[in-house]
C-alpha cells in the first residue's frame, strides 16, 4: 500500500517553499491554492500578503515565481491580474501520479494519520411495525458514511437503535399470551419477510382494536407491561418473538437494499434498560439534572417554548417511567465506555435536532462527552413527493418502503430491456436490482442531507442527468472497451503528450482522496456523489474528444486504455463506498 500525495498538495508545498526563500518575513504564509478555468491551478495568497508587508502584489508574485522549483512538476507559472499566479503542470507530472495511483489496489489514497473509533448510529426501525419511506434516508446515508469511514482507517462500530421498548408491547404481549399461535410458522418453516410482517401487522390491528374496545383487556395490558419492564421471564420470551418475528422482516428490507446487518449491531432501545436507574442517579447527583414537578429535568438557557418559559429534557417522568432521553444519555454512557468510541454519529432525522441538541448538552455537563469524544448529529430532510409536499400514496397513507423498492426495480427492468434486448431475463432482473436500488440510494446521497429531495422514479432511473444509471453505463462502457481492445493493454506513457480532454480527466481523477478525506471529515456523502457524476461527465467528453480503439499510435492507444481503467477503478471504488453496485455489462 503506498498513498500519493496529490499533485495539489505537491504544488501547494513548492509554493510555500517559494514564498519562504522569496519573502522570508512572510513566515509560513499559505498560497490559497486552487482549481481553475485559466490553467490547472491558480494561487491567490499574495494580494494578502502585499497587504501585510506593504508591497506590490505583481512584483512580489514575479519574486514567488522566480524562486519556484519548477522541475519536472510545473510547465509554466503566470502571473496574471493583481497578483494571481496561474500554473500549468507538465503532462509527465500528471501521468506519473496517475501511474503511482494506478499501482496501488487503493488507488493511492491515504488512510488518516490518527484515526479513531466512531459509533454510527442509522436506520433505526421499530419492532412490530412496517419500514416506510421515513426509514430510507437513515439507512443509505448511514451505510455509506460507514463504508467511506472504514476506508479511511477509522474503526467504525455499527449501531441500529431500533424502537423494541415501550408501552406498546403490552398490548401485544398480552393479546399474544390470549392468542397463543398468532406468530407460528406452520411446519416450523422459515418465513419471508412478507410474511413476517403480515403476521406482525394482523396481530397489531386486532390487539389494537381490542385494546380500544375493551376494558379488562387494557387493563390487563397495562399489568402486562409492568411485568415486562420488572423482567419477568415468561412476559420476556413472549416480547422476544416479537423481535425476532421483525427481524426477519427488516433483514429482508436490508437486503433488498443490499446492506449488511449483523446481529450484534442490533442494540435496541432495551439494551439500555439495565442502565436507566444509575444514568439518572448520577444526573441527579451531579446537579445535571434536578426534580420539578414530580420529574426529573435538564433545563436551558436558549431552549424555550412558544410560550417564553424553558422547555426540559425530561429524563425521568413523574411516574417514574423513563423517556427517550434516559435511554439516549445511557447510550451514549456505553458508547463512551465500554466501546470506547471517541465519535458517536447519528443518522437521524432533522426533527429531531433540538431533542439531540440537549441529549448532547447534558452528557457534556455530566462530563460523558467533552475532551477528546464528540457526538454529531447527521442530520437528514424529508423525502418529499413530485408535489413538494410530503411522500404520500393517493390514499393519504405513508409510503412502504418494500414497494418503493419494488418498483424502481421494475422501472429499471424496463431501462434495461430497451437499451439491451439481448439480455435474458435472469440477467435482466440481476441488473435491474442493481440498477433499481443504486438509483434510489443515488437520488438520496446526491442531495445534501440537510435537504428536503423530491423522489422521482422517471428522473432517478434516467440515462441522461446526474443519476447512477449515467455513473454506471460510464463503467459498463469503460469495461467494454476494456474487452474489446484486443492485445493492447493498458499501459500509461508519461512520454507523451497529453490532449485537453485527457489533461481534464487526469487532474480529475487525481483529486478522489482529497475529496473522500474530506466527505470522512464534514460527513457529507453528497460530495463524493458529485465528484463521480464530474468523473463520468469528464469521462465523456475524453471519450468524444479522443479516441480510444483508434487512437493514432500503439503507445496513445495503450495510454488512453490506462486512463479509461483507471477511470473505472475510481468509479467502481467510489460507488461501492455509497452503497452502489458497478455491473460490468448493461
Amino acid at each position: 500500500m503506498a498513498s500519493v500525495p496529490s499533485l495539489a498538495s505537491t504544488v501547494q508545498q513548492r509554493l510555500a517553499e517559494a514564498l519562504t526563500a522569496a519573502l522570508p518575513a512572510a513566515g509560513s504564509a499559505d498560497p490559497l491554492l486552487r482549481r481553475s478555468d485559466r490553467a490547472d491551478f491558480q494561487a491567490n495568497g499574495i494580494l494578502a500578503l502585499a497587504k501585510k508587508l506593504g508591497g506590490n502584489p505583481r512584483e512580489l508574485a514575479a519574486q514567488v515565481t522566480g524562486a519556484i522549483a519548477a522541475e519536472d512538476l510545473i510547465a509554466e507559472v503566470e502571473v496574471s491580474g493583481p497578483g494571481f499566479l496561474n500554473i500549468t503542470l507538465t503532462d509527465q507530472a500528471i501521468a506519473r501520479t496517475l501511474a503511482a495511483r494506478a499501482a496501488d489496489e487503493r488507488l493511492g489514497v491515504e488512510p488518516a494519520a490518527a484515526p479513531g473509533t466512531t459509533v454510527v448510529d442509522y436506520a433505526q426501525p421499530n419492532v412490530a411495525k412496517e419500514m416506510h419511506v421515513g426509514h430510507l434516508r437513515s439507512a443509505v446515508i448511514g451505510d455509506a458514511m460507514v463504508r467511506i469511514l472504514e476506508f479511511t482507517g477509522e474503526k467504525v462500530v455499527r449501531r441500529h437503535h431500533i424502537g423494541d421498548w415501550g408501552t406498546q408491547f403490552g398490548m401485544l404481549i398480552q393479546y399474544l399470551i390470549e392468542h397463543p399461535h398468532e406468530l407460528d410458522h406452520e411446519g416450523g418453516e422459515e418465513v419471508s419477510g412478507e410474511e413476517a410482517m403480515s403476521n406482525l401487522n394482523r396481530l397489531y390491528k386486532a390487539s389494537r382494536a381490542l385494546f380500544d374496545s375493551d376494558e379488562e383487556f387494557k387493563a390487563r395490558s397495562r399489568d402486562r407491561v409492568v411485568a415486562l419492564q420488572s423482567g419477568d421471564e415468561r412476559t420476556l420470551a413472549l416480547w422476544q418473538r416479537f423481535v425476532d418475528e421483525s427481524k426477519i422482516y427488516f433483514y429482508s428490507v436490508f437486503d433488498k437494499l443490499d446492506m449488511e446487518i449483523a446481529d450484534p449491531d442490533v442494540v435496541g432501545e432495551s439494551g439500555y434498560n439495565d442502565m436507566l436507574e444509575e444514568t439518572c442517579r448520577i444526573l441527579e447527583e451531579s446537579g445535571v439534572a434536578v426534580r420539578s414537578e414530580g420529574a426529573l429535568c435538564v433545563f436551558f438557557d436558549d431552549v424555550k417554548g412558544p410560550d417564553g418559559n424553558p422547555v426540559p429534557l425530561i429524563v425521568r417522568k413523574s411516574n417514574g417511567g423513563y423517556g427517550y432521553a434516559a435511554t439516549d444519555l445511557s447510550a451514549i454512557r456505553d458508547r463512551v465506555h465500554k466501546l470506547g468510541a471517541d465519535t458517536l454519529l447519528y443518522v437521524v432525522d432533522a426533527r429531531q435536532s433540538l431533542h439531540f441538541k440537549m441529549v448532547f448538552e447534558t452528557a457534556r455537563r455530566a462530563g460523558w462527552l467533552g475532551e477528546g469524544t464528540k457526538a454529531v448529529q447527521l442530520a437528514f430532510g424529508t423525502v418529499l413527493g413530485k408535489d413538494g409536499k410530503p411522500f404520500k400514496t393517493r390514499e393519504g397513507e405513508t409510503v412502504r418502503l418494500v414497494d418503493l423498492l419494488d418498483e424502481a426495480v421494475e422501472r429499471a427492468a424496463a431501462v434495461i430491456r430497451e437499451k439491451n434486448d439481448a439480455l435474458t431475463d435472469d440477467e435482466i432482473a440481476e441488473r435491474a436490482a442493481q440498477v433499481g436500488i443504486g438509483a434510489i440510494k443515488y437520488a438520496d446521497l446526491s442531495t445534501s442531507a440537510s435537504r428536503d429531495y423530491k423522489f422521482d422514479l422517471d428522473q432517478m432511473v434516467s440515462l441522461t442527468g446526474d443519476t447512477s444509471v449515467y455513473l454506471q453505463y460510464a463503467y459498463a462502457r469503460i469495461r467494454s472497451i476494456l474487452r474489446k481492445a484486443g492485445e493492447a493493454r493498458p499501459a500509461a506513457h508519461p512520454e507523451l503528450a497529453l490532449a485537453p480532454a485527457e489533461r481534464a480527466l487526469g487532474l480529475h481523477l487525481d483529486q478522489f482522496g482529497e475529496v473522500l478525506a474530506e466527505v470522512a471529515g464534514s460527513y457529507e456523502p453528497h460530495k463524493l456523489a458529485a465528484y463521480l457524476y464530474q468523473l463520468a461527465s469528464h469521462l465523456t467528453s475524453f471519450y468524444a474528444e479522443c479516441p480510444v480503439l483508434k487512437a493514432d499510435t500503439a503507445e496513445q492507444k495503450e495510454n488512453r486504455l490506462f486512463l479509461c481503467e483507471l477511470t473505472g477503478r475510481t468509479l467502481h471504488q467510489g460507488m461501492e463506498l455509497l452503497g452502489i453496485r458497478t455491473p460490468e455489462r448493461l
